[in-house]
């Protein structure tokens, strides 16, 4: 197949566009251009690279024009955000036999009522981010059910980890003081009862979906899925596991949120709250009874390999973990 994957060199597309590559496929990798990929693979110079900027090119009314042109049997986007743009896009795409994948997010879902969730529940988003890609969740889909229209599936990834970029927390947030403290044996203050839910997914695992998702029209066409590891973790119980990654045992104290923003910056408490507020925790039924998906990593797995990148680079204050 000829696929073109729009924003390319993030988190997911570092081993994304690989896999294609590796499985044969004609790779168009679109990207700003203002960064290398995230993780670096002799398969990037078998596919082509395009740049282009998405925001620029939407409001030129050009992206989705360009997008098309391409001649893709399938289009991968990881990067939209807004229904406006998605809407350009299906209708650029629409009569062209092209087939759309779209990067969403598990905060599609609102308070949950019910655990682990199934995709079409407890759908009341909150927050710019989660109202906008339910949104386009709903564009999407309602697209892929129309007679002429393009045929199409939506993946929710959970909280994306991985080697080379900060990773959450068991506080919640992208705060690196708090893997110091669970490395180091000093307390450490989190939200709540320690209960709420985190679920965490390694970039690889959401790769490996939406190369299925490609390759199998058939499971994946019509549907939304979500794009999690295996289980979700708890806070306390993130914390205990995370602090036996140096031989130590969490000190953990609680905290009602607005006592716990008191120990925390205003933009880390701020992210904390974005995620244990949410508390999510997701069924991947859907992706493993139709696109034979599944993930290879534990949500544990995950943090410790990108926790054990961040503990290698220049400057950092966390130490290297050593227990196994």
């Amino acid at each position: 197949m000829r696929v073109v994957v729009i924003g390319a060199t993030g988190h997911v597309g570092g081993y994304l566009v690989p896999r294609l590559v590796d499985a044969g496929h004609e790779v168009v990798a679109i990207s700003r251009g203002r960064q290398a990929p995230y993780r670096e693979d002799p398969a990037w110079q078998r596919g082509q690279r395009v740049v282009a900027d998405r925001d620029e090119e939407d409001a030129a009314g050009t992206f989705g024009a360009r997008i098309a042109a391409l001649g893709a049997d399938v289009v991968i986007d990881m990067v939209c955000f807004t229904p406006e743009s998605a809407t350009r896009l299906l209708d650029a795409l629409r009569g062209t036999g092209a087939r759309l994948l779209m990067c969403g997010t598990i905060w599609t879902h609102g308070v949950l009522t019910a655990v682990p969730a199934l995709e079409h529940e407890d759908r009341e988003p909150w927050g710019e981010y989660g109202v906008g890609k339910a949104a386009i969740e709903d564009l999407v889909l309602a697209e892929a059910h129309r007679g002429d229209g393009v045929p199409a599936a939506v993946l929710h990834p959970g909280h994306i980890s991985g080697p080379g970029w900060p990773v959450i927390t068991p506080a919640g947030n992208l705060d690196p003081e708090v893997w110091r403290r669970l490395a180091t044996g000093e307390r450490l203050v989190l939200p709540g009862l320690g209960l709420e839910t985190l679920h965490h997914v390694h970039a690889d695992d959401v790769a490996q979906a939406f190369q299925l998702a490609a390759e199998h029209p058939e499971g994946a066409d019509g549907r939304a899925f979500h794009v999690v590891s295996e289980r979700a973790l708890t806070l306390r119980g993130f914390a205990e596991a995370a602090a036996g990654w140096w031989g130590r045992r969490a000190d953990l104290a609680f905290a009602p949120f607005d006592e716990f923003r008191a120990t925390s910056s205003e933009e880390h408490a701020a992210t904390s709250w974005e995620h244990v507020a949410r508390s999510h925790s997701v069924s991947t039924a859907a992706a493993r009874e139709h696109l034979g998906w599944a993930p290879v990593h534990t949500s544990l797995d995950a943090a410790r390999e990108a926790v054990e990148r961040l503990a290698r680079q220049d400057g950092s204050t966390i130490p290297v973990p050593t227990a196994p």
